[in-house]
């Protein structure tokens, strides 16, 4: 799974991992900060945290603009130093005044810029790397390697952001509104490590650098022919990823309802206790153990070597001898809100393996989908999680939308099975589709239609606020409803036109 990967993936990939964690340290909380600080409706902090992501995934197009122009690299550092400027300034407690809102809003177009700057271009800088033909056939396994290290930082974000607000009110005094603060302050540190990282490891890379417009012209020049395309092939390549683009959106929308009406259930519907093994589920250091045990699984029966095998053997032991000593011991488990996005970057990273193993015997036997076919599942895939949310709901009281209180207490496993069925569809749709557009775009509009990726998913991100306007005014069953049937028409408009899409693929 490992092996024959370009050794500048592991660079990008884990710069990648150190922004990320500050990302979603931040964003674990943060539509929770917003009730909290400001005191505002469930609606109105959809539609800020909703605007904030449109902004974060809507600003890669112009990244990707000027990345065509002065350079892939030099605007990454720009844009880590960008978002380091903006969390820090989200990091200082100024209350709940007009000032406090326009030093959010400030924070928040700057932490959107930098990640405009940085996101986009770091990942074409990935499928730049698979432009050698030795590793061409790697394409898709590698990004599938790039997402799951990304996620490990992810993974570790909800509970640093818990532990520290935590700390901060039980060792400083902090208030809850101020300790917010301090989990902000925590994407500052990852970034130093983010840009340590880059530069540490700049060599493993340096072949798909572009400084500047005249060097990438340089080095369009010595592409293989076979690359080369007619306008008529570029405005079909451009129109096939134009419409993939408009399904993302979709998904995307369903999603990221993580952070939004998927919290607000996980705080309103969800009990806030468990004991055994529900709760361990909600220690990382357990989701940790069953990661050894999956990899070292894997790893006992791709290695060829008896060393290797006994190494991974021993991850194995180890991973199930601290589950069953964390069982013993009686498990319990205080459940915050927040804490539920753990579970996608866990199964991320678990699944991602599986997902590696299934399509490369698919692709031995020449039976592996094409990427359109993937992301076409993963839309019915999503459709199958709200499925689940739709029928779990029936029966529950209706949210109130401006005076959030606990109605009831459906076990966890719920709204972690949900999870585990997002990150199927995530696997299938999301690293799929950066390689697709990686692969597709026109060589001169590499890094716009990169963009446009994030264009699509920043209209999505935008469009999670429509349930969060109707949490509260509607049965709990139809928010979820609503999503089912999104997901379900999205998924038949891409098979519709899977011939077009494959053509290109």
């Amino acid at each position: 799974m490992f092996e024959g990967q370009p050794k500048g993936l592991w660079a990008l990939a884990f710069a990648n991992t150190g922004e990320r964690f500050g990302y979603y340290t931040m964003l674990a909380v943060f539509i929770l900060f917003l009730q909290a600080n400001f005191g505002w409706s469930g609606g109105t902090a959809g539609v800020v945290y909703s605007s904030f992501l449109m902004l974060v995934y809507f600003l890669p197009l112009f990244g990707g603009m000027a990345a065509d122009r002065w350079g892939y690299s030099k605007m990454v550092t720009i844009g880590i130093f960008i978002m380091f400027a903006g969390y820090a300034l989200l990091s200082i407690p100024l209350g709940a005044s007009t000032v406090a809102i326009i030093a959010m809003a400030a924070a928040l177009v700057l932490v959107s810029f930098g990640t405009g700057l940085f996101k986009g271009n770091l990942q074409v800088m990935v499928g730049d790397l698979y432009n050698d033909p030795k590793y061409a056939d790697k394409r898709d396994s590698g990004f599938s390697l790039f997402y799951m290290l990304i996620n490990v930082g992810a993974l570790f974000a909800p509970t640093a952001a818990i532990k520290i607000m935590e700390w901060a009110q039980s060792s400083l005094g902090i208030s809850q509104q101020d300790s917010y603060h301090f989990a902000f302050a925590v994407a500052c540190v990852s970034l130093i490590v983010s840009i340590l990282i880059y530069y540490g490891f700049k060599g493993t890379f340096k072949q798909v650098l572009t400084p500047n417009k005249k060097d990438a012209a340089a080095a369009a020049t010595v592409e293989n022919k076979a690359d080369e395309l007619t306008p008529s092939q570029t405005k079909e390549r451009i129109i096939c990823l134009c419409l993939v683009f408009a399904v993302v959106i979709f998904f995307w929308m369903a999603f990221h309802q993580n952070g939004a009406t998927l919290t607000y259930f996980a705080r309103d519907y969800v009990a806030t206790q468990a004991t055994g093994l529900t709760a361990m589920e909600f220690d990382v250091v357990n989701l940790l153990a069953v990661i050894l045990i999956v990899y070292g699984l894997f790893g006992v029966f791709q290695s060829k070597g008896n060393k290797a095998r006994a190494i991974y053997g021993i991850l194995i032991v180890v991973g199930a001898a601290w589950l069953i000593y964390k069982y013993q011991q009686g498990a319990q488990a205080d459940i915050a809100a927040p804490i539920f996005q753990q579970f996608n970057p866990c199964f991320v990273v678990l699944l991602t393996p599986v997902s590696i193993g299934l399509f490369g015997w698919l692709a031995k036997k020449g039976k592996e989908p094409k990427a359109p076919v993937k992301i076409g599942l993963g839309m019915l895939v999503a459709a199958c999680a709200y499925l689940l949310m739709t029928m779990s709901s029936l029966g529950l009281p209706a949210p109130n939308a401006t005076n959030p209180e606990h109605l009831a207490d459906v076990t966890p496993n719920i709204l972690v099975s949900t999870y585990l069925i997002l990150t199927f569809a995530e696997l299938l749709l999301s690293p799929i589709g950066i390689s697709f557009v990686s692969k597709v775009a026109p060589p001169k509009y590499k890094g716009m239609m990169m963009g446009g990726w994030f264009v699509a998913t920043a209209v999505g991100n935008f469009l999670v606020s429509i349930p969060t306007l109707i949490w509260g005014k509607t049965e709990l069953y139809i928010v979820w409803g609503v999503l089912m049937a999104i997901c379900l028409v999205a998924a038949l408009f891409i098979f519709s036109i899977i011939k077009k899409l494959n053509k290109v693929a």
